[in-house]
């Protein structure tokens, strides 16, 4: 089982605030920051449920992992409700995300497997997905 994982962005307030608000809606939300000075390194934002307290989504300041022109990293927030992947997609779009996907039914997966994708501001495609049906 993943306990948590992470990514590296080339502009990291920009990204930090991005991921805040396309989070959002799935209940996500900047839940740990820890700067250079304490890493040794690089600044850090550790984000995840809101309800939880804890990060399972890391992101860090540093070359992208794949530039914007490539495919980039592909990361599914599970939710559960349809509605939610809509939300997602509509504050993920207006917090400056590219469409890579609009929301819908994905069939050739499984008959209620229900996603949405959006690109960041790095390129890395990141999806909500709910499997209940509707």
């Amino acid at each position: 089982m993943i306990d948590h994982t992470g990514i590296t962005v080339s502009d990291f307030a920009k990204s930090k605030a991005w991921y805040a608000k396309a989070l959002a809606p799935i209940g996500y939300g900047v839940l740990m920051e820890i700067p250079a000075s304490v890493t040794g390194y690089v600044d850090v934002a550790g984000l995840g449920e809101t309800a939880t307290g804890k990060p399972d989504f890391w992101i860090a300041a540093s070359a992208p992992n794949a530039p914007a022109h490539k495919p980039g990293i592909h990361f599914a927030f599970r939710v559960t409700s349809r509605a939610q992947v809509d939300a997602f997609y509509k504050a993920a779009i207006a917090a400056g995300g590219t469409d890579n996907g609009p929301p819908g039914l994905r069939p050739q997966y499984h008959a209620n497997y229900y996603g949405a994708f959006v690109r960041d501001l790095d390129g890395h495609n990141i999806e909500t997905v709910c499997h209940n049906p509707e």
